[in-house]
C-alpha cells in the first residue's frame, strides 16, 4: 500500500524477513513487497511443502512492542468466528536483534486479490450482489464480539472530532468493528478481510464510514456504500462514527499522500454532512 522505504530500513526488514523464513520453516519468493507505513511492515508470498502461504513481518524499535497493533492479528486468530471470511493464521514467532523487535505471522494464501492496490478507490469497483451481502454478514458477525480492544478511543473522538470537524459529539454507541476497513483490505470478487492489525470497538457505522471515505474519487461506488449502509450512516449514532472516520484521514492528511489527495473530497462531504441544507455546521451532534 505503500512506496518501499528509505534503503536502510528496506535492507533491514528484508534481512529480518529471511530470518523468519529459516524461524519458521519457509521458502521465499522474490517480488511483490507490500509494505506498512514507513516500513513498519513487510508482506509477500513464501511457498511451504503444501503450497503458497503469507508471510507478514512487524518491527517496532526494541522495548516498545505489544500493544494494540503488535496483538490485534493474534487475537482476532483466537476471537473471531469461522463465518468472517479472512486469511487464518498458521503461526507466528518473535525475536529481537540490533535494537529491533520482530514479529513473523505465517497466514493462508489468499488467492483473490484485493479489490484495489491502494486504500483510496479510483476505479469501478464491479462487485456483484453476493461481495455486498458477504461484507454485510461478516461485518454483524464483527459487532458481536465481546472485546477489550478499541478500533478508536473514546478521548480522541472527543478531543480530534471538534478540532478537525467543528461538531462536538453526543453520547457515543459503540459496536465492534474491523478498524480499517478500505480497499486494500478487502478482496473480491471473492470477499475475505485483510489486515487484522486494528480492530477493536469503534462508533456504530465507523467501518461503513471508512469504506464510503475511501470511495469518494468513484461517486457510483460511494453511493452504493450509502445506500447499502443507510441504516447506520443515516442516524445520529450512525454519523458520530462517520465524523471519527473524517477526523482520521483529514489528521492523516499532511503526512500520507493519498490522504493528502483526499482531504478536499472529505472537507466537502463533512460540510454536506454538517448541515446539508444550510451548509452550516452545528456545534453539537
Amino acid at each position: 500500500m505503500f512506496t518501499a522505504p528509505e534503503p536502510a530500513v528496506r535492507d533491514r526488514m528484508l534481512s529480518a524477513r529471511s530470518h523468519a523464513c529459516a524461524l519458521l520453516g519457509l521458502a521465499d519468493t522474490a517480488g511483490g513487497e507490500v509494505w506498512g507505513y514507513a516500513g513498519r511492515t513487510l508482506s509477500r508470498a513464501v511457498r511451504t511443502l503444501t503450497g503458497a502461504a503469507w508471510l507478514r513481518l512487524v518491527s517496532d524499535p526494541q522495548g516498545k512492542s505489544g500493544g494494540k497493533l503488535w496483538e490485534g492479528p493474534r487475537e482476532a486468530e483466537q476471537s473471531l468466528p469461522p463465518a468472517v471470511p479472512r486469511p487464518r493464521l498458521l503461526g507466528l514467532c518473535d525475536w529481537s536483534a540490533d535494537g529491533w523487535d520482530y514479529r513473523a505471522e505465517h497466514y493462508e494464501f489468499v488467492t483473490t486479490l484485493p479489490v484495489a492496490r491502494s486504500p483510496v478507490l479510483h476505479h469501478d469497483a464491479d462487485l456483484p450482489d453476493t461481495w455486498w451481502q458477504s461484507l454485510h454478514q461478516a461485518l454483524a458477525h464483527i459487532a458481536l464480539i465481546r472485546t477489550g480492544r478499541q478500533a478508536v478511543r473514546e478521548q480522541y473522538i472527543r478531543r480530534r472530532v471538534p478540532e478537525f470537524t467543528g461538531i462536538t459529539p453526543g453520547e457515543i454507541t459503540w459496536t465492534t468493528a474491523h478498524g480499517d476497513l478500505h480497499w486494500a483490505n478487502l478482496t473480491g470478487p471473492a470477499l475475505t478481510l485483510l489486515d487484522w492489525e486494528g480492530w477493536g470497538t469503534a462508533p456504530l457505522g465507523y467501518d461503513a464510514a471508512t469504506l464510503y471515505l475511501h470511495s469518494l474519487p468513484v461517486p457510483d461506488v460511494a453511493e452504493r456504500i450509502r445506500k447499502e449502509f443507510t441504516h447506520e450512516l443515516d442516524t445520529p449514532a450512525g454519523r458520530i462514527g462517520e465524523l471519527t472516520a473524517c477526523t482520521e484521514i483529514l489528521q492523516a492528511a499532511p503526512r500520507v499522500p493519498f490522504y493528502a489527495n483526499l482531504a478536499n473530497g472529505v472537507r466537502q462531504h463533512l460540510r454536506r454532512l454538517a448541515n446539508p441544507r444550510s451548509g452550516s455546521a452545528p456545534s453539537r451532534l
